[in-house]
């Protein structure tokens, strides 16, 4: 069971030996990387190339670790009991099953994504250690222990928006996915848009990288935003010889608001262009 990537993932050479190496050493596999580097998108290709299920659980911040195993709901049972419904007798009729618990509970090996890790209390890798390492939990409630069926292929992604504990990191193979040269991307341009013309597209990569440069930008702007902005791009008709004219350091580019994303980094733009036409008289 090997990864190699897909026709609608440019998945780098570095990044399918990690996969691989993390599902022969059978241990989750922590994607770090910038917003917009395919963490999230990845666990989807590596389900869709090994021919697996995928089970999806996206952390938000008020997460807890044991609603991933599973949550007993006790204010039910005590109203279906107050109004003489024949479940109450059944305490497994009030338990719902977490991620982590489906996941085990497959019967095909299925690939676990828990999404964007870091945004939940930093307890919350903690709290998951043993659930990991043993694949296995105990339900109180019931007085079952629920063991995995097979060890599911584990994908954790992280913004590094908090530093994650190291008994959880000792656990994990690690990759960091560095955001796209200007050759990957346009490989993976080339895949949401295939034909797409040479020069609209280098003239694009050119101003896209440079708006990432662009000193105090609060934002850089994202693979799904590069793709957003061409396909506005090739729907307006709008020629390359357009973005040639333009010095993304210095002028906003056209559509920019599919690549700036918030108030302050127009303003710099404006700043920039307004700067740029008084030196110029």
């Amino acid at each position: 069971m090997r990864f190699e990537g897909s026709a609608d993932y440019v998945a780098t050479e570095d990044l399918r030996v990690a996969v691989n190496a993390a599902i022969t050493l059978e241990r989750p596999l922590l994607v770090k990387g910038e917003p917009g580097t395919g963490k999230t998108v990845l666990a989807h290709e590596i389900a869709r190339g090994l021919g697996l299920p995928l089970i999806e659980w996206h952390i938000k911040s008020t997460t807890k670790a044991h609603q991933g195993l599973y949550e007993y709901d006790a204010v039910s049972r005590l109203r279906d009991s107050q109004l003489g419904d024949p479940r109450v007798s059944d305490i497994a009729n009030y338990i719902k099953r977490g991620k982590l618990w489906e996941s085990f509970a497959a019967d095909t090996r299925p690939v676990l994504l828990i999404d964007e890790i870091d945004k939940a209390d930093i307890e919350f890798p903690n709290d998951l250690l043993q659930e990991l390492d043993r694949m296995e939990f105990f339900v109180y409630e019931t007085g079952e222990t629920v063991r995995a069926n097979q060890r599911p292929i584990v994908i954790i992604s992280s913004n590094n928006e908090k530093d994650l504990p190291d008994a959880f990191l000792r656990r994990c193979f690690f990759h960091y996915i560095r955001f796209p040269d200007p050759d990957t991307m346009a490989e993976i341009v080339e895949v949401h848009f295939p034909g797409i013309k040479k020069r609209l597209l280098s003239e694009a990569l050119s101003i896209f990288f440079q708006v990432r440069d662009v000193p105090g930008l609060k934002k850089k702007p994202s693979t799904s935003e590069l793709l957003d902005w061409l396909k506005l791009l090739l729907n307006e008709d709008i020629d390359e010889t357009v973005l040639k004219e333009r010095d993304a350091k210095k002028l906003i580019p056209p559509l920019h608001g599919a690549l700036l994303k918030n108030e302050q980094d127009v303003h710099l733009f404006e700043r920039l262009a307004f700067m740029t036409r008084r030196d110029g008289r």
